[in-house]
């Protein structure tokens, strides 16, 4: 399984358990989610830092990894920054 799949799950139970329990502590819908996305932002980063950087690891694999970068288009970028520093 991906670490995306499973890092979004693990924040996703996190929230909707915690919406639910405030929700049946009688918390208004819209200050249950308030506060059900903070705790369950903090208790993710707090506790599975280990899965985030899994998470990120896997995007810089998948950046690096789709950068099929030809002679031309390089020529190209380069020209172009070159360009943009400029004064027009």
């Amino acid at each position: 399984m991906s670490p995306w799949f499973r890092y979004s799950l693990i924040r996703l139970g996190l929230f909707a358990g915690t919406f639910t329990l405030l929700m049946v502590l009688g918390i208004v819908w819209w200050a249950s989610a308030l506060f059900a996305t903070v705790i369950s932002f903090t208790v993710s980063y707090i506790f599975f830092a280990k899965l985030r950087s899994e998470v990120a690891q896997d995007l810089a694999t998948r950046v690096r990894n789709s950068k099929n970068i030809d002679d031309d288009s390089a020529i190209e970028d380069d020209q172009i920054d070159s360009e943009g520093n400029r004064e027009r």
